[in-house]
């Protein structure tokens, strides 16, 4: 059996188009987006925490409060004193220390206290808490008082 010859010839791919046909899905594979710039997250939203201490006698009292965020816990445990600075102030039934801070995680940091110290004397000491306006915690105590919002 003999076959004849087809007359149509195959069809040849021209080099050109066929580099331009790989150039073209190559840039679809290889193409690169520039990537996208992180943007900082916000600042925290601070809160304003008014400290307030007085006591029921005149009295000197040692008093330990907390005016910044600490970054962790653990930094905060390795060092309490470092975000607990301490003030030695007269107070008395006329006479508050008050403080106004601003915190990040007051449910988490607000804390002020006060302590008349060793001696016999009880001045019957106060503390005041409130955060953004709000009173969030009140104590009393005959030589000392603790105002924090967390569970110590």
């Amino acid at each position: 059996m003999i076959f004849a010859r087809s007359a149509r010839r195959p069809a040849r791919t021209s080099l050109p188009a066929f580099l331009a046909a790989i150039v073209v899905t190559a840039g679809g594979v290889l193409s690169v987006s520039a990537p996208a710039v992180a943007q900082d997250p916000p600042p925290p939203v601070l809160h304003n925490v008014k400290y307030s201490v007085f006591s029921e006698q005149p009295f000197y009292v040692d008093i330990y409060y907390r005016d910044v965020d600490p970054p962790n816990w653990a930094a905060y445990s390795h060092n309490p004193y470092q975000f607990s600075p301490k003030v030695e102030a007269q107070i008395g039934p006329d006479q508050q220390w008050n403080l106004d801070v601003q915190l990040a995680n007051p449910d988490d940091w607000a804390m002020v206290t006060a302590t008349s110290g060793p001696g016999e004397a009880k001045p019957n000491i106060h503390c005041v808490l409130a955060v953004d306006g709000v009173v969030v915690k009140t104590h009393q105590g005959p030589k000392g008082a603790l105002c924090s919002i967390r569970s110590w």
